[in-house]
């Protein structure tokens, strides 16, 4: 029992600064004290928080109206600046479907599509010009927003569609669409013939007024 006494009598009680430094930074190096630490991130946005109130709590004077103002328009100018440079997504995608056409990365439109065909059956390529003129009839009605091309659309598909807008023309676009696939994916040959009822269909479908609504 007086071996015990004369231990606790031994254990310092009050440390002297040094060591009570020393305790300190042994305890406060702890895990649990470290995970508890704010982060550069935590300290940075209440640095802007305790900012902002105390702006918007000076508002009413002078300087605290100007102030606001002022950061106001750099948040409007941060905003306007992600829309110039990143764009909505929205208006991205849209614009990764508008040069999608079947299977192919086109950005050209209704028109240049209309005369690559034209200037293939002058020249007597008939796969070629059959090709460009369903990509063209297809491009017309995105532009004209009668329906939206999408990745991934197949000829067959896109006569679907446009068969549902024009009921009378339904069985015309299969034909074509037909044509289309065989032409650009089994090898066979375009006709002359092949081609004149697609451009007939083309140019009747040019500016015809849709029928039916389709859903898009």
């Amino acid at each position: 029992m007086s071996a015990l006494l004369s231990l606790a009598r031994s254990v310092p009680v009050e440390p002297d600064g040094d060591q009570g430094r020393g305790w300190l930074i042994d305890e406060l190096g702890k895990p649990v004290y470290q995970a508890a630490r704010p982060t550069w991130f935590d300290l940075v946005s209440q640095a802007f928080f305790d900012w902002l109130g105390d702006l918007l709590n000076g508002a009413g004077s002078g300087a605290g109206a100007v102030a606001l103002v002022v950061v106001v328009l750099l948040i409007a100018a941060l905003l306007v600046g992600a829309f110039l440079v990143f764009g909505r997504p929205r208006l991205n995608r849209r614009s990764a479907a508008l040069d999608a056409v079947f299977g192919e990365d086109d950005a050209r439109g209704a028109e240049e599509l209309r005369a690559s065909a034209e200037r293939a059956a002058a020249g007597g390529d008939f796969t070629t010009a059959i090709q460009e003129l369903f990509r063209a009839l297809a491009r017309g009605f995105a532009e004209r927003t009668i329906l939206d091309l999408y990745p991934g659309m197949t000829a067959r598909g896109f006569a679907r569609e446009a068969g549902a807008a024009f009921p009378d023309r339904a069985a015309a676009l299969g034909t074509a669409a037909s044509d289309f696939d065989a032409v650009r994916y089994l090898g066979r040959p375009g006709t002359a013939d092949q081609y004149a009822e697609l451009a007939a269909l083309e140019r009747s479908l040019r500016s015809a007024r849709t029928q039916s609504p389709v859903a898009s």
